[in-house]
């Protein structure tokens, strides 16, 4: 089966195509700087050095048309026809209660994403925008919504619920949803794969840790708690966000320094984390260089986000009562070997009690959502 993964951000499209008996894709690209009067293609063919052009991309609409443009051309597209596509996946990063599992789309779920937007200002309205601009110039392929928020609808109320007036549950739906689920749940099955045993007796703690870091407590293959909250700013430090913080501080800070609410938002989501700490750089890279030359704010930032790390895994394991394996994925769990060092030294006797292991395994966000997206249009036909 023949998917399109799309990844729509305000000013950026990202895609990859995927045959799924494969786990690379036969192309992949991104369509940026859309609207600005400079907007720019790079597309990847399997094997073959990049192509790079400027383009005409005034709105989703015509980066969209690009995208396929790049997909059916004679020398650098994969197939001949947009219609030899059997769907196309979306990522879309907030779907709140409504949606646990991924969704064929059609007017009632764009029209239920819709009301998710206040959730997710920055996710979900480009989302939308890359799917409208789909379903206009693809009319007649299935569309697939693999949501963020899904994996983690198996979270029980008790890990879930915020302890304010119950009402703004039940009234506005305010509690913990999580985020970077398809990693959680890719890297999940790939521990299973590697440990040869099911996922369905494992006890896992998944870390993707990247500039936005979530920690998610998988047992018998559900996930049962997660770092993120409502919105992504909850949990572990990261490269600009705060993470958990004491609630009363924002309104100590707006106080003191005369802030509105949106630039409080903006303090806590763009100038905190890595950045915020540091005074440096939301780059795990430039952290530890300048760690290494001794500066100590960069050493500071490097003992707090190993730590927040490490006191996750620990309670994480004691909520699951055991531990067979801690996962690291994203680019910095990935790719930092002092973290991966730090981590791994910090947690040695800890590992030891519970005999499990510290694997190391390359998260596949995409190849998951064209997996997704291929059991929807299974099912579907069936």
């Amino acid at each position: 089966m023949k998917i399109l993964v799309i990844n729509s951000g305000s000013s950026s499209i990202k895609y990859q195509f995927f045959n799924t008996e494969k786990s690379e894709p036969l192309c992949r690209g991104i369509v940026e700087r859309i609207g600005s009067g400079k907007s720019s293609l790079r597309h990847y063919k399997y094997k073959k050095r990049p192509f790079v052009s400027t383009v005409d991309a005034v709105d989703h609409n015509q980066a969209i048309r690009h995208i396929f443009g790049m997909l059916t051309c004679p020398e650098l597209g994969v197939i001949g026809s947009y219609k030899e596509i059997s769907a196309i996946g979306h990522r879309v990063v907030h779907g709140a209660e409504l949606f646990s599992q991924p969704t064929l789309i059609d007017t009632k779920v764009i029209k239920a994403i819709e009301k998710f937007n206040d959730l997710a200002p920055l996710h979900n309205p480009p989302a939308l925008l890359g799917i409208r601009a789909c379903r206009r110039f693809a009319k007649g392929i299935a569309q697939v919504a693999v949501f963020d928020t899904a994996f983690h609808q198996t979270i029980p109320s008790y890990a879930y619920i915020y302890g304010i007036p119950y009402e703004f549950y039940s009234r506005y739906k305010i509690r913990r949803y999580g985020f970077h689920g398809t990693s959680h749940k890719f890297v999940a099955e790939q521990a299973a794969r590697i440990m040869k045993r099911p996922r369905a007796k494992l006890k896992l703690v998944t870390c993707h840790l990247g500039n936005g870091c979530s920690i998610t407590a998988i047992k018998n293959g559900r996930s049962m708690d997660t770092s993120m909250g409502l919105t992504p700013l909850e949990g572990l430090l990261m490269g600009t966000r705060c993470g958990d913080i004491d609630p009363a501080v924002v309104l100590y800070i707006m106080e003191k320094k005369d802030l509105s609410i949106k630039s409080a938002d903006n303090l806590l989501n763009k100038e905190s984390g890595m950045l915020g700490l540091s005074g440096i750089s939301n780059d795990m890279r430039d952290i530890q260089r300048k760690a290494r030359a001794g500066n100590k704010r960069s050493k500071l930032t490097l003992d707090i986000f190993v730590y927040r790390i490490k006191k996750y895994i620990g309670a994480y394991t004691a909520s699951m009562d055991g531990l067979d394996a801690i996962v690291l994925t994203g680019g910095i769990g990935e790719n930092s070997r002092l973290i991966r060092k730090r981590i791994n030294k910090g947690l040695k006797n800890f590992l030891t009690k519970f005999n499990a292991k510290l694997l190391v395994i390359p998260t596949n966000e995409e190849l998951m959502i064209s997996r997704e997206a291929a059991e929807v249009i299974k099912k579907r036909k069936k």
